[in-house]
Formats: C-alpha cells, sequence, structure tokens
C-alpha cells in the first residue's frame, strides 16, 4: 500500500526574466506514482521569499495579464524598503502576499480535480533568482 504521505522537490528554471511557468504537468507525473490512484490532496509550497503558486488559465493571455497586473499593483520602481538586487527587487518581496507561495488541491482518484481551464503555475517575479524549487506533497 503507498505512504499516507508522499513529497518531491521539483527543481525550476525560471531564467532572468519574469515568468509565469505552468506546473500542472509535473503535478500530474508526481501524483500518477504518489496518489496511485487514491483520494487526497496535494500541496505545492515555493520555499523562497520572492515567489508564489497561482491557479489560473495559462495559454490565451492570462499568465501575461497576471504579469502586466502585478506590474501595475507592484511597480518595479524605487519606492520599496527593501532595496538590494535589481530596481525594484523590493516588489518581489511583497508579491507573496498577494500570489501566495503554496496551494493546497482535491485529488480524485489519482488525478488533480481541476477546472477545465485551469492550470497550476509557479508565479516569479524575481530576476535575480533563476533557480527556483517547489515542494510537491500528496496527503492520501
Amino acid at each position: 500500500m503507498p505512504e499516507a504521505f508522499t513529497t518531491r522537490m521539483l527543481h525550476i528554471s525560471t531564467g532572468s526574466r519574469e515568468r509565469v511557468v505552468d506546473l500542472t504537468g509535473d503535478c500530474e507525473d508526481f501524483l500518477r506514482e504518489a496518489a496511485d490512484g487514491r483520494d487526497g490532496l496535494l500541496n505545492l509550497f515555493v520555499p523562497h521569499a520572492t515567489a508564489g503558486i497561482a491557479v489560473i488559465e495559462t495559454g490565451a493571455g492570462s499568465d501575461d495579464d497576471l504579469l502586466a497586473a502585478l506590474h501595475t499593483l507592484l511597480p518595479a520602481d524605487d519606492r520599496w524598503q527593501h532595496r538590494h538586487g535589481s530596481a525594484g527587487h523590493g516588489r518581489d518581496h511583497v508579491l507573496p502576499a498577494i500570489v501566495p507561495p503554496h496551494a493546497t488541491l482535491p485529488v480524485i482518484g489519482g488525478r488533480l480535480e481541476l477546472g477545465t481551464w485551469q492550470s497550476v503555475c509557479l508565479v516569479d517575479t524575481n530576476r535575480d533568482n533563476p533557480e527556483r524549487q517547489v515542494r510537491l506533497s500528496f496527503f492520501g
């Protein structure tokens, strides 16, 4: 019988630009092994102070719209108290208050239970840190 709790760390290279990275396929791959057809919960956690997890439609421009909205809400300028790194880097440290560093999603019959157009994404506005980790944990 599979374990009640299984975890895996993903290593994601986001490069030197702001990105929304679709993790849905990685989540599905993990669940095929970890859930083994069972019901439970998938938790994603980003152990970084400048990235988050979003459930959003991708591929139809919504990912770019999200980055544009974040620029409106969190401009990359010199207004921020946190000032090390590239210009406007302080905004990256505020991002997790808007796009949280975690999500918990239902798993039914070993499959991620998302809506038709929903994808699970890493949101990374920090151009100074091109390597990210995302912990996937299945609770069966």
